[in-house]
């Protein structure tokens, strides 16, 4: 969903399918097969990011809650819904870094059995082999990353995750360019319970 440093675009967009490899990836490939759309040029809209996450689909706005737009999209033929957002404040160490705008999607693909996916797509390669972290109601959650997408690690604690950031303010999330630059990125999740509860609804059609 959700490029630049040590790997090529090519190599970052025919690295992310490799995902699947990965035990603690079983529902992330898709999230993955989504990210060429975005390695073409930065995302520098919302509406940019939304048709990344829509496999190239063009995406249907169906409602905005707080900071998070709901959307929709089919495809190939097959329904996709997610919730996407960009960070209210984001940081970086060494200090104003170049990076692309980096955005939060929680994603539903009802053909996957894939229900509130979260992932980042963070405006940057991250380090390769490096992993990430998100804080969210006062827990740490490590996350995988590859290329400029983040995914939990461990998929057995999304559900624990995503209901924590309903119940939240905000969420911030902790990553390390391929060049070594710290990123603190900070989401509000103003709006996101309501914007998940609407997807859920639209999803089912």
């Amino acid at each position: 969903m959700l490029v630049c440093g040590t790997m090529s675009l090519a190599q970052a967009q025919t690295a992310a399918p490799t995902a699947a490899a990965k035990p603690a990836a079983t529902t992330k490939p898709a999230a993955a097969t989504t990210k060429p759309a975005t390695a073409a040029k930065p995302a520098a809209k919302p509406e940019a990011a939304a048709a990344a996450a829509a496999g190239g689909a063009e995406p249907t706005l169906i409602g905005q809650f707080g900071t998070w737009g709901a959307y929709t999209a089919t495809p190939n033929g097959k329904k996709v819904c997610f919730a996407l957002a960009k960070p209210s404040s984001s940081k970086t160490n060494p200090p104003n870094r170049p990076r692309d705008p980096a955005y939060a999607f929680v994603s539903t693909r009802p053909a996957e059995k894939v229900t509130n996916e979260f992932s980042i797509m963070i405006g940057y390669t991250l380090k390769p082999g490096s992993e990430s972290s998100l804080e969210v109601g006062g827990a740490s959650y490590t996350m995988y990353t590859q290329g400029d997408g983040l995914w939990i690690k461990n998929a057995a604690e999304e559900e624990r995750m995503v209901d924590a950031m309903r119940k939240s303010a905000d969420v911030t999330v902790k990553g390390v360019s391929a060049k070594g630059t710290e990123t603190t990125d900070t989401f509000s999740l103003k709006g996101l319970s309501q914007a998940l509860d609407k997807l859920a609804q639209d999803c089912k059609r």
